[in-house]
């Protein structure tokens, strides 16, 4: 039988084998290209050279054109909300010295070198002296139903549904939760909110947390029927552990995600999947994830400690999708040699593709540095591998 991408991603996410695994480049924010890497794999490919539009200022991510979804066989677009109508505390980009800095409509700070930038860096954070709710309350926080945000949602949406046959993912207007809060107060000080200043650390993540379900219903009402899958992020863990032990994340962040969760599924016209990035060591988590209502979880991050794709697949593979990990991103895919992604991917083809449940990607986006040559090793170990019987 010969799928639509839309059929074989909803075969993937209902844990079924459709033709072969479903493959995603530029379907979100969290599985996309860097603008350096895009350029030079288009000239890799003889493809025309164009001017890349930049969908991500942050990340510097390249939107991925039409005919390089047409030539790689993607499965998922990206429906992302537009920018807002009020700039609020928003300040575009401006040169300052030896870098590029700038704004964004939380207050967040910014800036990325002239010479050689590849991302911006967070420099910024405008509730670092907060302390009271009082504080909270009275910042000018970014209107999350702007009209502006979702003035094409639904036209994009429909065109990759109805007329392309591809799932999309629904984005979020920002950063998840938990991140928000530490993006804003930075780390260090919100981590000791947490436990010296409980209530204001509940506040924050309740403030945000409302402003995230005024998004959610409005964007979920626009797009109406077609929506398959719906994107949210906080990154729980580092490359050797958890931000937070497991009582504190259960105490400041398990609520505001089931919370979250269970509201898009309720305000959601159809059966939704909630797509849930984190990098790292994040296996002790996974189960109070599957609990909140995550049903897939982006990246399965290899490289971090105790990641290994065939315990994952047997202990999570039942209750959850696996999005991402199709290779290792740290060292294979920039410093490997097409053989080595080769192997790679292979074995992790070999441990999640079994039974469905799972979407080809490579662990978070794709770096500037990585050579074309190696990117295509991995796509067409993936057309070759990524077959099932």
């Amino acid at each position: 039988m010969q799928y639509t991408s839309y059929e074989r991603v909803k075969a993937a996410l209902e844990h079924r084998e459709p033709d072969r695994v479903p493959f995603d480049l530029g379907g979100s924010v969290l599985t996309g290209m860097n603008r350096h890497c895009y350029t030079n794999l288009r000239k890799y490919l003889g493809m025309p050279g164009k001017e890349v539009e930049i969908y991500d200022v942050m990340q510097q991510l390249a939107r991925i054109d039409d005919d390089m979804i047409e030539r790689l066989k993607i499965d998922v677009r990206c429906v992302d909300p537009s920018p807002p109508s009020k700039k609020g505390l928003a300040k575009d980009i401006e040169r300052d010295g030896d870098y590029y800095k700038m704004t964004d409509e939380w207050g967040i700070g910014w800036k990325m070198p002239v010479e050689k930038g590849h991302y911006f860096d967070m420099m910024e954070r405008p509730l670092a002296d907060a302390e009271t709710i009082e504080d909270i309350e009275k910042f000018p926080w970014p209107d999350p139903v702007d009209p502006a945000r979702f003035a094409t949602l639904k036209e994009r949406a429909d065109k990759y549904v109805y007329e392309e046959k591809k799932a999309y993912i629904l984005g979020r207007q920002y950063a998840g939760i938990w991140e928000t809060a530490l993006w804003m107060c930075g780390f260090e000080k919100f981590f000791c909110d947490m436990v010296l200043n409980e209530k204001f650390a509940h506040a924050l993540m309740d403030k945000i947390t409302e402003l995230k379900m005024q998004y959610w219903e409005k964007a979920l009402e626009t797009v109406g029927e077609n929506v398959l899958i719906v994107s949210e992020a906080d990154d729980l863990a580092t490359q050797n552990s958890l931000l937070c032990s497991v009582d504190l994340y259960k105490k400041i962040v398990h609520p505001y995600h089931k919370k979250l969760f269970e509201f898009i599924k309720k305000k959601a016209k159809n059966k939704v999947y909630i797509f849930y990035h984190t990098c790292g060591a994040v296996i002790p988590m996974i189960p109070y994830l599957i609990e909140e209502g995550v049903d897939i979880l982006n990246p399965v991050q290899v490289n971090a400690k105790d990641m290994d794709t065939k315990v994952l697949k047997r202990e999570f593979g039942k209750d959850i999708t696996f999005w991402g990990g199709g290779v290792d991103t740290q060292r294979v895919l920039p410093f490997g040699t097409p053989e080595e992604v080769r192997e790679e991917v292979k074995r992790r083809i070999e441990d999640l593709a079994p039974g469905g449940g799972f979407v080809f990607a490579a662990i978070h986006n794709v770096q500037s540095d990585v050579p074309p040559e190696n990117f295509m090793a991995m796509w067409e170990t993936l057309q070759e591998y990524g077959i099932y019987k």
